[in-house]
């Protein structure tokens, strides 16, 4: 299994002995970029703060440790969101 497959499916964050998906809550797909493929928990985010979109950190993207990926909601589809670049 190759990194890409291992981690689709996977919720952003979550424990590595639990990382799927849990009953209850509402999940965005990220969609490019580093965390491509990967689910976020929305479901304690205001429609505004879904609106302004998330900076995630992630040690896998262009600036490494330390570094953050910029993902915001795709328009029409906000179960969707698309990368917008990696941030020191």
């Amino acid at each position: 299994m190759d990194e890409v497959e291992f981690m689709r499916g996977r919720v952003y964050g979550a424990d590595h002995d639990n990382p799927g998906p849990r009953a209850g809550r509402v999940y965005a797909h990220l969609v490019g970029g580093p965390l491509d493929g990967l689910l976020l928990d929305v479901t304690d985010l205001t429609e505004q703060e879904r609106a302004r979109g998330v900076t995630l950190a992630t040690e896998i993207g262009r600036y490494g440790p330390g570094g953050r990926s910029a993902y915001t909601p795709r328009p029409g589809d906000t179960r969707r969101f698309d990368w917008r670049g990696d941030v020191p």
